[in-house]
């Protein structure tokens, strides 16, 4: 690792920590010519795979465009942005993990979905509706239903 003040390439490593959730090392350094003392984060680097649109244009996978379009879904919605980023980084592992080059746009949109049901079901049907193209009420109400149907979390009368 080279130094950031003085360049030389010779650094000793001083003290090593997991960092993000364990997703990345945190290293502490120091020049053995200079004696500056810096740190430095090191992570594995996973590719994410190329989006294939409906229309068969490829394209790299945007974290910007994921984030905006469920930011759209939750305006005006109280869903912390920590749970947003936490679904992203979700997403984005399931991503990884595929160990697919390329995705079709609608699997990414199955996963979001999927997130969204979890995070806020109005923005999960706000979501839906874009991502689906409903062309009627009707449409919105079948996904209303499904919501509706979906049985509930945990019972609070376990207590008794």
């Amino acid at each position: 690792m080279r130094c950031p003040f003085c360049q030389t390439h010779d650094t000793r490593v001083i003290d090593s920590r997991l960092a993000s959730d364990g997703d990345m090392v945190r290293r502490r350094r120091e020049c053995t010519a200079c004696g500056e003392r810096f740190t430095t984060f090191e992570g594995a680097e996973l590719l994410l795979p190329r989006v294939i649109k409906n229309d068969g244009i490829r394209e790299p996978f945007d974290e910007r465009k994921l984030r905006t379009g469920m930011q759209r879904s939750l305006e005006k919605r109280a869903v912390p942005t920590e749970a947003v980023e936490q679904a992203i980084n979700r997403i984005k592992k399931q991503l990884m993990a595929s160990g697919e080059r390329e995705l079709p746009s609608r699997v990414i949109g199955v996963l979001v979905m999927a997130e969204l049901k979890e995070l806020d079901q109005v923005a999960y049907v706000r979501f839906a509706s874009v991502y689906r193209s409903f062309q009627d009420v009707s449409a919105f109400r079948e996904v209303i239903e499904g919501l509706e149907q979906r049985p509930p979390e945990s019972s609070s009368n376990d207590e008794e």
